[in-house]
Formats: C-alpha cells, sequence, structure tokens
C-alpha cells in the first residue's frame, strides 16, 4: 500500500547534478521512492530596488539549460525532474501532504534569501510533522571537516588555506546511482524563456565560450580544458586573460548551479598531475576552488552584514547613488575604454573574466564613488556565473569592507589596460569603433577630438582624466 512506502523529496536549488549529489544520494539509499523537485521562484525573476531583473536573460537561459539536462540524466538513471512554478515552501508542502512523503532533504545553502526560504519551508512542513533535513554538498571541504567551527573561521584567506590544507581532505565524489520516483506524478513542462517574460536572442558571436547549462555540458569543459587541449598545465601564465575561450577553465558557471561539483573538479586535477603534469598551474585551479570554498564559509559566518552597506567590517561609506551614472557604467558608456569594453562583455554575452571584474568594480566604487550594492545587484543579474557568497565577498573586498588585509585596493584603469591589454585588442573586439581612431588613443581616448568622441557616444570628462 502506498502509505507503507518511504517516500522521500529532494529539493533541488543549487546542486543540479546527479554525480556527487548528497542529497539526491542520501534520499536513493534511504527511500523506497524519490521525489526531485525543483521550484521555479517567481521572487528570483522580481525587480530589484535598483529598477532591473534580478535575474535576467543569460542566468535564466542557463538555468534552463541545465534543467533540461538533468531531467534525461534523472531519466536515463529509471527516475525524472519535477519542475513547478510557484515558491517551494508552497509547492513542496502540497506535494508532500499529498503523497504522504516522510522526509524532505535539501542541500544546505548560506546566505540570507535562502536561508528564508528554508525557515518557511521547515516551518510548513513542521505543520504536518515532517523534518527538512540538510546536507552539506557546495564546497570542495566539508563544512564538517573543517578544523574549526564556523564562528572561528580565520578572517584572512591564507590563513584559512593553509589550515585547511594540512588538515582536511576533500571528500571522494561518488557516482550516480538509479531509483524509482513517487508514481501518479506529471514532470511538469520546463518553462520557455518567453514564459519568464524574454524574449530569445541570438547567440553573441563574440562571446568567449558558447555556455550552455547542465551536468553534461559542465563534465565536457573540464574533459577539453584538461584532456583534449591539455590547457591546465599554464593556467597560472594564462589566467588573467581577457580574449578567447581558453585563457581560464570557464567552470564557473556549472559550479554556480551546481551543476558540477568541486570534489569532481579536484579529483580529475589530481588524475591530471598524476598522468600529465603537476606544476604551479595545476595548483592554482584548486587554489580558485579554495577562494570558492572560503567565500561561502564566510557568507555562511556572516550572515546579513555581506549585503548590507557596511560590509562584514560595519563601516561607514560615503557613497552615492547616481542612476544616470550608474546606467553609463552598466552599458558600457563611461567613456573609459578598458571599463566600457569589459561592460559590453557582461551585457551581451552575460560573462567577464576575473581580471575585468575587479577593474569595473573598482572604477564603480573607487571612481565613480557609487554605492557598492548597485554594482554587486548588476552582476546578480547579469553574471551567468552568479552565486551569492562569491559576489557579494569579491564586492565586499572591492570596497574595502571585507576579508581584506588590505584597505583601500584600487584598481588604474590606464595602467591595467596597459598592462593587460597592450595593444588594445580587447578593447577594439568590443568597442570596434574604436579600431578607426589611432591606436594611441585607446589607452588616452581624452585626446579624441570632440567628433570622435560624438562618434562613440562618448562625453568624456577631462578633468577626470585628468585625475587618473
Amino acid at each position: 500500500m502506498n502509505e507503507l512506502k518511504n517516500r522521500t523529496i529532494v529539493w533541488l536549488r543549487n546542486d543540479l547534478r546527479s554525480i556527487n549529489n548528497e542529497a539526491l544520494s542520501a534520499a536513493i539509499k534511504t527511500a523506497d521512492e524519490v521525489l526531485p523537485i525543483y521550484c521555479i521562484d517567481p521572487r528570483m525573476f522580481a525587480d530589484t530596488r535598483f529598477g532591473f531583473r534580478k535575474t535576467d536573460y543569460h542566468r535564466a537561459k542557463f538555468l534552463l539549460e541545465s534543467l533540461q539536462d538533468l531531467r534525461f540524466r534523472l531519466r536515463d538513471l529509471g527516475g525524472d525532474l519535477v519542475v513547478r512554478t510557484g515558491k517551494p515552501e508552497e509547492i513542496i508542502f502540497g506535494l508532500a501532504k499529498y503523497h504522504q512523503v516522510r522526509s524532505v532533504y535539501v542541500q544546505e545553502e548560506v546566505c540570507p534569501e535562502e536561508q528564508m526560504v528554508e525557515d518557511k519551508m521547515e516551518a510548513a512542513l513542521a505543520s504536518i510533522n515532517l523534518n527538512l533535513y540538510f546536507f552539506w554538498g557546495s564546497t570542495l571541504y566539508h563544512l564538517d571537516d573543517l578544523p574549526y567551527s564556523i564562528d572561528a573561521l580565520p578572517a584572512v584567506f591564507s590563513d584559512f588555506r593553509k589550515a585547511t590544507e594540512a588538515k582536511c581532505t576533500p571528500r571522494a565524489p561518488f557516482q550516480a546511482q538509479p531509483f524509482k520516483l513517487i508514481p501518479g506524478i506529471k514532470p511538469g513542462e520546463i518553462p520557455a524563456l518567453h514564459d519568464l517574460g524574454f524574449q530569445q536572442r541570438a547567440r553573441e558571436k563574440k562571446a568567449v565560450l558558447n555556455f550552455k547549462g547542465g551536468e553534461t555540458n559542465a563534465l565536457l569543459r573540464l574533459k577539453s580544458y584538461l584532456w583534449d587541449d591539455d590547457l591546465l598545465k599554464n593556467y597560472k601564465e594564462t589566467r588573467n586573460g581577457l580574449l578567447g575561450a581558453d585563457y581560464s577553465s570557464k567552470l564557473s558557471p556549472w559550479l554556480s548551479l551546481g551543476c558540477i561539483s568541486p570534489a569532481t573538479i579536484f579529483q580529475e586535477v589530481k588524475k591530471y598531475e598524476e598522468q600529465r603534469v603537476k606544476n604551479k598551474s595545476t595548483y592554482w585551479l584548486i587554489f580558485e576552488l579554495l577562494w570558492r570554498d572560503y567565500f561561502r564559509f564566510v557568507a555562511f559566518k556572516e550572515g546579513p552584514k555581506l549585503f548590507q552597506k557596511g560590509g562584514i567590517k560595519g563601516k561607514v561609506l560615503k557613497a552615492r547613488q547616481d542612476p544616470e551614472l550608474f546606467e553609463k557604467w552598466c552599458s558600457g558608456m563611461t567613456g573609459v575604454p578598458f571599463i566600457d569594453a569589459n561592460m559590453r562583455e557582461l551585457k551581451f554575452t552575460g560573462f567577464m573574466s576575473n581580471r575585468g571584474r575587479q577593474n569595473v568594480a573598482s572604477f564603480l566604487v573607487n571612481d565613480l564613488k557609487l554605492d557598492w550594492r548597485m554594482g554587486a545587484a548588476w552582476f546578480e543579474s547579469q553574471l551567468v556565473d552568479y552565486d551569492p557568497a562569491s559576489n557579494y565577498g569579491n564586492w565586499n573586498y572591492i570596497a574595502g569592507i571585507g576579508n581584506d588585509p588590505r584597505e583601500g585596493r584600487y584598481f588604474h584603469p590606464v595602467k591595467q589596460a596597459k598592462r593587460y591589454d597592450p595593444n588594445g585588442d580587447y578593447v577594439k573586439y568590443w568597442i570596434p569603433q574604436l579600431s578607426r581612431v589611432p591606436s594611441a588613443f585607446i589607452h588616452e581616448p581624452h585626446k579624441l577630438t570632440a567628433s570622435e568622441q560624438q562618434f562613440l557616444g562618448w562625453q568624456l570628462d577631462r578633468d577626470y582624466w585628468g585625475r587618473l
């Protein structure tokens, strides 16, 4: 009889994978029937207080692709992915009650908005005597394996890295297992972009990579970067690149939605070191995973402070909110070519290099004197690899209110452009009009004539350029 079945719902959020998914694996081991579900939460697509959508086109497209891929992979395991549109605390509560589910499993999140929904879910399930069980699966090093409590997390990354590397070992990833879906439940349609209010766009031909969501594409990218193209051995030397697909691993979009786990990447890097080469570059990719871990643990420890104007240091900041100036920054029309090229890449593709992110963030905070939260919210809306802990952690860093022993970090946009784009190739790629003006002006556009400025759509502030 159905009431005797041990049934578990797995509430999927940022763990859209079948391999090394602890919540899903635990449910498959302990339950007779499993219901993996993803809820398209309308709150994800609402407008921010700054007047643009919380999740814009690029993020939405990547999410829908990831859901479609996960559905195919779970069907190969004998199950399915159930998709619904609505608030998860309402939808999952209804399913759990109607189908006499015994428990709900979920991967634990670290930031306040996600935790708020978790609290609502717990309260709803408690009303029918069900528990919400949490699993940890978003970091390379497991929370339970850290050599200190989260309250005692080191205040500086290097201290965290040294202690963790010395005393912890990443847990080995595990493979997907077949399971049986709770019968009588329609999987539901995965919405199209137009259902979420977006118009389909042609693929941006200038994009460094065709980012397509899903676990399958994550594993293919990992394979091509490490094994097929043998690029990992030079990662440390190329990671500050700006143009092309292969100056960095580009795994961050799939990591952000949990289409691949850090442990899977770590295991593959270790295999590469054994079979190909072990050097500073192979370690540096793991080093970047550690930074990602650290931001997540900081977010878990600091909670709402990470998102407040004064950041985790609680500093008093003198910053303004100038909508007109902010719009110029968002659209890549500030008149500073290196900044504008990066912002146009973000707008058209949903991606930007790490070097670019540091520069445009520093420019917004230090040169435009705008509220850093405006920039963080724009990144949240646009970035295909957005995750709250890394995004807001990095913006705290740039604004001088985060875990940084060096305060007042400033990225001089002209010096940075001359160092990382000496011939202006990147700038001309995203602002092709500049190829029609003397190349010497790529890094000194204030020397352009008024007609040249008008042609580019810029009105340059010569006083500002004098300060630079």
